[in-house]
């Protein structure tokens, strides 16, 4: 069974940056679309941004768009999203997902429907 492990979550001021990890061990993310999504209190669950197997294939959300990176080491079998200029509004918990079907570059983010394995999470708190 798949399992995601999401960490680099912590409490950061406006306007610093954190950088998320995603992996899984004793799988191989290359044959996975993997995606960022994150849900704050009272919120429905928004798609972050998402990374094809091999990391050809990137999308991000209009409002991180900028700000945030996606990147996939395959060497170390993890997937990274890089958090610059944070802002209170980015708050939430962060989760790693994990699919089977076909993305490409810059397409509209997949919903949560398309992903069917995800990690517990892991909060970003953007406070000064």
């Amino acid at each position: 069974q798949l399992q995601l492990v999401e960490s680099g979550g912590g409490l950061v001021q406006p306007g610093g940056s954190l950088r998320l990890s995603c992996t899984a061990p004793g799988f191989n993310l290359d044959y996975y679309v993997i995606g960022w999504f994150r849900q704050a209190p009272g919120k429905e669950r928004e798609g972050v941004s998402c990374i094809t197997g091999i990391g050809t294939n990137t999308g991000y959300a209009n409002s991180v768009r900028g700000r945030f990176t996606i990147s996939k080491d395959n060497a170390e079998n993890t997937v990274y999203l890089q958090m610059n200029s944070l802002k209170p509004e980015d708050s939430g918990v962060y989760f790693c997902s994990a699919g089977k079907f076909t993305y490409e570059h810059n397409w509209p983010l997949p919903p949560t429907r398309e992903y069917d394995w995800w990690g517990l999470g892991t909060q970003v708190t953007v406070s000064s």
